[in-house]
């Protein structure tokens, strides 16, 4: 299992709202996301900044590469287009990040 980490950034004044929306996480989404092989995703807010933190722990063999390409994560972007930064294809702005320590 590997992990995968990033970050995005909010709008401000949205931010009850992106909560709200993924406690409402489309059933169809959030099986999409377990079957292409990620065992856990987690997303925290800073709130001082509005910077999301995601961290998703990936299965061997994975195909979340393939995501960006499926109709579901298509219209989930769009519909949460208006709450976060994204590009021109909706995605949101999402920069990787390098892991500097870890504790096991």
């Amino acid at each position: 299992m590997t992990r995968y980490a990033f970050k995005m950034k909010l709008k401000p004044g949205y931010e009850a709202e992106y909560k709200k929306r993924h406690d409402e996480i489309w059933p169809d989404l959030a099986q999409l996301l377990r079957d292409s092989g990620i065992a856990e995703y987690s997303i925290f807010l800073d709130e001082d900044t509005l910077t999301l933190f995601a961290v998703q722990k990936l299965a061997v063999g994975n195909q979340a590469d393939a995501l960006p390409s499926h109709p579901v994560v298509k219209k989930w972007w769009a519909s949460m287009a208006d709450l976060m930064e994204v590009n021109a294809d909706n995605s949101p702005v999402c920069i990787p990040l390098t892991e500097v320590f870890r504790l096991v």
